[in-house]
């Protein structure tokens, strides 16, 4: 019969020579595909950002209409173009503040509203969204600012 001092020590042993290779130095090497790092550059030259950027007011009628990267709330998405215009509609009855865009690529009519530049506040508009609008959804891209 074994005894369980040997056991113990046995183990002890066995422990001490898995810890002394696991803490042998050397290098690391990261392999990391190089489209991350192209899609990291193309992020940085948007200048979006998660942050919230202070809302000033701006009239509209006197301002400088430019272009940014930005993010739009989805509110409709389907080949019927009545529904399209419809739903447009009842967005801009219950928004009136806020742009609408209907847009076309074949097969499916798109509308999409607001002109956000930080993702926090398109994500505000598209969680007070669903319970109004089916299948809502954030999309990156460019908007208009008034300057």
């Amino acid at each position: 019969m074994v005894k369980k001092g040997s056991v113990f020590i046995a183990l002890l042993v066995c422990f001490s020579c898995i810890a002394s290779f696991a803490q042998q130095p050397g290098e690391v090497e990261v392999v990391a595909d190089p489209l991350i790092n192209l899609m990291q550059r193309n992020r940085k030259g948007t200048n979006i950002t998660a942050t919230a950027t202070p809302n000033r007011v701006v009239d509209k009628k006197t301002a400088t209409r430019t272009t940014a990267m930005g993010f739009r709330v989805q509110i409709y998405s389907g080949s019927d173009r009545t529904e399209a215009y419809a739903e447009q509609a009842r967005f801009k009855k219950l928004y009136k503040d806020i742009d609408t865009y209907l847009s076309y690529e074949e097969p499916n009519y798109r509308v999409k509203v607001g002109d956000f530049r930080s993702r926090s506040e398109a994500q505000d508009l598209m969680q007070g969204l669903r319970r109004q609008f089916h299948n809502v959804f954030v999309f990156t891209e460019e908007i208009y600012i008034y300057q």
